[in-house]
C-alpha cells in the first residue's frame, strides 16, 4: 500500500472535542473518524476515487500470527505513528 499522507488540520476546540467523543463512541481514533467522514462525504458527492484503499474496520486490530496486533495497513500496535 502507498504511504499514507499526513496533513495539519486546525479545528475549533469545541469541534475537536465533539469529534473525539463521536470517534470514541464508534471505537475509532479521532484521525480515523475524520477519514471516515471525509470518505463518506466523497462517496455521497460521487467523488470517491476508485483507487482509494479500504479503511480498517472500527475497534481493536486483530491479532497476527505471532500474537502481535496488526491493522490491515500498518505496523504492529505501538510500532507506528498515529
Amino acid at each position: 500500500m502507498a504511504e499514507r499522507k499526513k496533513i495539519l488540520l486546525r479545528l475549533d476546540p469545541a469541534v475537536h472535542d465533539a469529534l473525539a467523543r463521536w470517534a470514541g463512541d464508534e471505537l475509532r481514533s479521532t484521525n480515523a473518524q475524520i477519514e471516515f467522514l471525509l470518505r463518506q462525504a466523497l462517496a455521497d458527492a460521487g467523488r470517491m476515487p476508485g483507487s482509494a484503499g479500504r479503511m480498517r474496520r472500527p475497534g481493536r486490530p486483530r491479532r497476527g500470527p505471532a500474537g502481535n496486533t496488526r491493522d490491515e495497513d500498518g505496523p504492529p500496535e505501538g510500532g507506528g505513528e498515529d
